[in-house]
Parts: structure tokens; C-alpha cells; sequence
């Protein structure tokens, strides 16, 4: 019977869900302008306004994936037409997350974030 629990606890652990991403940038909120630089880098843009600072980062990251099924391409050579079923070709999409961090008076006030690269 023992070792049948030791047998869940890997399947219990991989239900386990990390932090949102909301709540891994909450901690920045309050923290220093240098500290968010140097954490995360100099920022694509950054724009001031009425005593705010505004830095904007960007991730891109290329995933490739593929429709389910098959298709049939028509390979043409020196013996004729070919027929033949092939896995269909992968197709490569670009995702991305834009996250801004607004500051006031040098520390973070809040920020916000969209994109499907958001995780």
C-alpha cells in the first residue's frame, strides 16, 4: 500500500502550477528604476509624461507548429507524376509580449502587459 502513494506523489507534482505572470511582476511594483534595468535590460522604449516614466520591453520568439493530417502533393520528375500521402509542413508563427512599467519619482507604480506570449 506504501508504495502505491509513492507512486502519486510524481503525478501530484506535476499538477503543481507555477506563479501568473501578474504575480511574478507584482514584486517589482515600489522596487528602484536601476534594479528594473538591471534585471531585465534596457528597454525598446521609453517615454515621460506629466512626472511618469514609461519603459517598454518586447519579447519575440518564433514557435513552429504543425496541422494535424496529411496531404497529398504532386511530386512531378523524369518517371512521371507521384502521388503520396506526407505529413503536412510545419508553419512558423512569431508571438510576442509588450510588458510596460510605469514609474513615478524613480520606482515602479504599476505596469501592464498583452500579447499571446504573455505567460
Amino acid at each position: 500500500m506504501r508504495w502505491r502513494a509513492l507512486l502519486l506523489l510524481p503525478l501530484l507534482a506535476a499538477c503543481a502550477v507555477g506563479p501568473t505572470l501578474q504575480e511574478r511582476l507584482s514584486v517589482w511594483v515600489g522596487r528602484q528604476e536601476g534594479d528594473l534595468v538591471a534585471e531585465f535590460g534596457v528597454p525598446v522604449r521609453t517615454y515621460d509624461a506629466e512626472g511618469r516614466r514609461f519603459l517598454q520591453y518586447e519579447w519575440r520568439r518564433t514557435v513552429a507548429y504543425s496541422d494535424p493530417g496529411w496531404y497529398r502533393p504532386y511530386y512531378g520528375g523524369p518517371w512521371g507524376p507521384r502521388w503520396g500521402y506526407v505529413p503536412a509542413p510545419p508553419v512558423y508563427a512569431v508571438i510576442g509580449c509588450d510588458l510596460t512599467f510605469v514609474l513615478r519619482d524613480g520606482r515602479v507604480e504599476s505596469f501592464t502587459y498583452r500579447g499571446q506570449g504573455c505567460a
